[in-house]
């Protein structure tokens, strides 16, 4: 468990007054930013893919000019979770998911071994941008944007985008389409300054008014657990109230929307810790930014949620949490809650 540097005695109340202070002028200041410009960057947000898979996304994501690595992280991502060993119900196989018919024509030997094994990220990997190449080529012709097409030719087939010209009109694959084009701007080094969140301070009144609760391991602030919560359980439940449904477990929570730097850093903002700071699916805390290096935090077992200084070791990096990133996340089966 973490240890943290807590506010206490006399002091905790003037600094509550300074937080305040210091919420309504960082989001006075931030309604005059203006959103990065436009376009795709080929670099990857630092420990968003984790390190081992990293070079072969930076390197297959750019096979085509359709592709990027941001998109093929956020298909992967989507599709396992980064687990090479997974199966779906479907049968499909390994950290690209594909069904065993698909990969008897489409699987290749990306790492030049010899052999094509559905179970090895450095086969599955190229497979997967390869198949989106061949995919992209497949509608190259059709008007409207190129990756969308080449993410519904993925999702329906390359004869339905044909047919209706365009992404076709299923409500699964309109779908798909946004989830992966909005995942991957929590892959992709962001262009510029991330918009400021219109939600976040709603979620932080609801935040300050847990402080002083003591902390549950797995709360959720349930009437039966007397409105306590965990780290994960506490920043959730801040996001229902503005209409944001985040995941449950900090490491998912990390991919809800794009991701500012340190010092770009709002109220509001989600920020995460992690003993591997190279892979954002080791992340097991997360707490919520108030402005001058502080955050809201429930911490763990024996302390209440309180403020804590965000700047240690483990800190990981932070996101900027949004309705469609949030809503683009894959639904997985339940896991253990972080701290």
């Amino acid at each position: 468990m973490r240890r943290f540097w807590v506010i206490g005695g006399v002091g905790f109340g003037a600094a509550l007054c300074f937080l305040l202070l210091l919420v309504v002028g960082t989001y006075s200041a931030a309604a005059g930013l203006q959103s990065g410009p436009g376009g795709r960057l080929a670099g990857l947000v630092k420990g968003a893919v984790p390190a081992k898979y990293q070079s072969l996304v930076q390197k297959w994501g750019v096979l085509c000019p359709t592709l990027s690595p941001a998109v093929l992280a956020a298909q992967l991502y989507s599709e396992s979770g980064w687990d090479p060993g997974i199966v779906s119900p479907a049968d499909a196989r390994g950290i690209a998911q594909f069904i065993p018919g698909t990969w008897a024509t489409h699987g290749i030997d990306g790492d030049g071994d010899g052999d094509r094994d559905i179970w090895d990220p450095n086969d599955a990997i190229p497979s997967a941008a390869s198949y989106d190449c061949e995919l992209a080529r497949d509608v190259g012709r059709v008007p409207g944007d190129p990756v969308k097409n080449m993410l519904a030719a993925y999702n329906a087939g390359p004869g339905a985008v044909l047919q209706h010209q365009g992404v076709p009109p299923f409500r699964e694959t309109e779908g798909y389409v946004k989830a992966i084009t909005t995942l991957a701007k929590s892959f992709e080094a962001p262009v510029g300054r991330v918009a400021p969140s219109q939600q976040a301070a709603g979620a932080i009144y609801f935040a300050q008014k847990q402080l002083g609760t003591p902390y549950l391991w797995g709360g959720n602030g349930t009437p039966d657990q007397n409105g306590r919560f965990d780290c994960s359980g506490l920043t959730k439940a801040a996001y229902e109230t503005v209409g944001i449904e985040l995941p449950r477990v900090a490491n998912d929570q990390y991919n809800a929307g794009s991701h500012p730097s340190r010092a770009e850093l709002l109220p509001g903002d989600l920020v995460f810790f992690s003993d591997d700071l190279t892979n954002s699916r080791e992340i097991r805390h997360v707490g919520m930014y108030v402005g001058g290096g502080y955050m809201i935090n429930a911490p763990y077992t024996g302390a209440v949620i309180r403020f804590d200084k965000i700047d240690t070791p483990d800190y990981f990096g932070a996101t900027r949490v949004t309705k469609d990133g949030a809503a683009a996340l894959p639904e997985r089966a339940a896991a253990t809650p972080a701290a």
